[in-house]
């Protein structure tokens, strides 16, 4: 099966899927249906019987808080499930929205079941991504408690990268970023006229360049130094 869906590519980091495993995820790709931007997939406290996968496009995990602002707990890129533990816990405790266009597959909660139930090593690359979401939120939180703005950003920048080049969507230390400098100051807690003064910083230090949406990295490693990423958090295998 040589072009597969994002959440195929994913998985395979997780586990050693055979044929029929490729399959099964692949009919879950199938169902997928575009939404715009800035389109809740399911909202807090809401109760769903269907678990959502981004195929194409970013959504976010978020909370909004008692003065109206955003908070963005996590990204969500192709091949992400959004909802996985719907399938067990009945509610949601906070929100899921797409940042731009997206094509999203919604599979119900039964299915899910039945697919892990069904396959020992889905159900492994399932557990490996849920562990995979617990330790970026570990790595956001040392990123919110005890790094500067521009080593929150550059450590975005190559978290980012690693992500998408795990599923075939960056290369050559590239990629386009995908939302605007506004959700950028959402996800490190700034405003969007500071997001702008650190991006002046990075460029200006020679660790990223910036045309339109896209990013480079000019040297990787370096960028991972300032900015204390180690990629081990991702399980993906990309040396340091």
């Amino acid at each position: 099966m040589q072009d597969v869906s994002a959440l195929t590519r994913k998985l395979r980091n997780g586990a050693a899927l055979s044929g029929e495993d490729m399959e099964r995820l692949e009919r879950i790709a199938l169902t997928s249906r575009c939404v715009p931007a800035n389109t809740d997939l399911i909202k807090e406290h809401e109760i769903t019987e269907y678990v959502h996968v981004i195929e194409s496009g970013v959504a976010c995990r978020y909370k909004i808080t008692p003065d109206g602002s955003r908070a963005i707990l996590a990204l969500l890129l192709p091949g992400d499930f959004c909802d996985l533990h719907v399938a067990i816990l009945d509610h949601m405790d906070h929100s899921i929205g797409t940042l731009q266009e997206s094509r999203v597959s919604r599979v119900s909660r039964d299915d899910v079941l039945q697919m892990l139930a069904a396959s020992p090593a889905i159900s492994r690359a399932c557990w490996w991504a849920t562990l995979v979401d617990e330790a970026v939120l570990r790595e956001w939180l040392v990123n919110v408690g005890r790094r500067r703005t521009d080593q929150q950003l550059a450590h975005l920048f190559c978290e980012l990268y690693t992500r998408l080049e795990a599923v075939g969507l960056a290369e050559n230390d590239r990629f386009r970023m995908p939302f605007t400098q506004t959700t950028l100051g959402d996800l490190v807690g700034v405003t969007q006229v500071h997001v702008q003064r650190t991006m002046t910083q990075l460029r200006d230090r020679g660790l990223i360049t910036q045309q339109d949406r896209e990013i480079g990295l000019h040297d990787f490693d370096a960028v991972a130094e300032y900015s204390d990423f180690d990629a081990t958090y991702l399980h993906l295998g990309r040396p340091i």
